[in-house]
């Protein structure tokens, strides 16, 4: 159940990286499909975090990868809930942009913390 709890996590850190290099640059080209669809991919990737979240809950993993998928699930939670739900313009107004930065530099770390923390845990397998 760990190793495969770390490669949900692990394939989710993939495509979590992948979908947001996706949507600066379709944001930059200015094409909404592709905002939409990778937007849409990144929020759907509370699921398997969630997931991971229990499974490393249930196992009592360190505190460090617990609060980590948290920042994580509150970044995802923050983005579906401003670009989503509220449809705020956030990247517009610096009081709540700056902020959302901070929230995404912060779960990118954690993301990458845990990452590379639990690859080094595969040399073992």
């Amino acid at each position: 159940m760990n190793k495969l709890i770390d490669f949900i996590f692990i394939c989710c850190s993939v495509i979590f990286n992948v979908s947001v290099s996706v949507l600066y640059i379709a944001t930059r080209l200015d094409d909404m499909l592709l905002v939409q669809v990778y937007g849409g991919i990144v929020i759907s990737l509370m699921i398997p975090f969630t997931i991971t979240l229990l499974g490393y809950l249930k196992e009592k993993a360190n505190k460090r990868t617990t609060i980590s998928n948290v920042v994580i699930l509150v970044y995802l939670s923050l983005e579906l809930l401003l670009d989503y739900i509220l449809k705020v313009p956030f990247r517009e107004i610096l009081a709540i942009h700056v902020p959302y930065i901070a929230v995404f530099y912060v779960a990118l770390f954690s993301i990458m913390a845990v990452s590379f923390e639990k690859i080094g845990k595969w040399d073992s397998w």
